[in-house]
């Protein structure tokens, strides 16, 4: 019919039924958790691993996110080579943590370096939640730690990006000890006048929630990231009440005052440069 000519094309490609149950390659497709509707990866990777359709925020790896926000050829990793141990001889840790390697292609999970957005330099760290869910060991904590004082040294900000289940339960101990370090290396970094930007993404939760993620200048989150400490479950079983069905969202928090601002993915770049900018940090194009 003619109206059918004038019919506002798709801009996105998705999946029929038929298509979803056929044989097709892995990775060759995604469905979003959130909207269930089914697209072709490469679209949602041109849309930054956002929905087309419900703006849900797929999880980002580290190198995808360093890469899309940071200048091109401008990033520097840090302490690449570190790896972590098995100092509580914790039964087949150190094999989890290989096959973690190889199947992330980075040796822990955060990633840390330097680089620039629209010319500005900033230090940056990305948790990636793919290697053991984010968790924070001694290695990530003390990466962390590194970064912040690197900073410092480099009279540059920090833009760091959670993404984690909390703490590393094979470490015991010495995980939780990264809380005070990272805590305290802040501290330091604050007393000095450096600008640190937190941006929260899902999950962000446990020891790191409480922690270095909650203390920025500027603290951010993406759209329904899951942002708290201990569990629904267990806190409706503590204080035995009903939570509200937007609990331990970042849309919770921003109504609460605990956040500065919920930042969509597709801000991000531009928000950061301008914050960057408002604080006279150096470069800019």
């Amino acid at each position: 019919m003619i109206k059918d000519m004038f019919n506002k094309k798709r801009k996105y490609a998705t999946i029929s039924k038929q298509e979803e149950h056929e044989d097709v390659p892995e990775g060759l497709m995604v469905k979003c958790p959130s909207c269930r509707k089914i697209y072709y990866r490469k679209e949602i990777e041109k849309n930054l691993l956002t929905c087309p359709n419900c703006d849900h925020h797929h999880q980002m790896s580290a190198p995808e996110r360093i890469n899309y926000l940071l200048d091109d050829g401008s990033f520097q990793e840090w302490d690449e080579d570190m790896v972590s141990e098995n100092p509580l001889e914790f039964p087949d840790y150190l094999q989890k943590l290989e096959k973690d390697q190889k199947k992330t292609g980075i040796n822990e999970g955060v990633v840390t370096g330097q680089g620039t957005i629209n010319g500005f330099p900033t230090a940056i760290a990305v948790m990636d939640a793919r290697f053991r869910m984010g968790s924070m060991g001694s290695v990530v904590g003390e990466k962390i730690a590194r970064a912040i004082e690197k900073a410092n040294e480099l009279n540059i900000p920090l833009i760091l990006f959670t993404a984690s289940g909390g703490a590393r339960m094979q470490e015991g101990v010495l995980s939780l000890m990264q809380m005070t370090k990272t805590s305290v290396a802040l501290e330091r970094f604050d007393r000095a006048g450096g600008l640190f930007i937190s941006y929260m993404t899902n999950p962000t939760t446990g020891g790191v929630s409480a922690s270095f993620a909650s203390l920025g200048d500027y603290n951010f989150a993406e759209p329904q990231a899951l942002i708290g400490f201990a569990g629904r479950r267990i806190i409706e079983q503590t204080i035995r009440e009903k939570l509200p069905d937007d609990f331990q969202t970042a849309e919770f928090l921003f109504k609460h005052g605990q956040l500065d601002r919920v930042v969509p993915r597709h801000e991000m770049k531009d928000t950061l440069s301008t914050i960057l900018e408002i604080h006279h940090v150096g470069g800019g194009q």
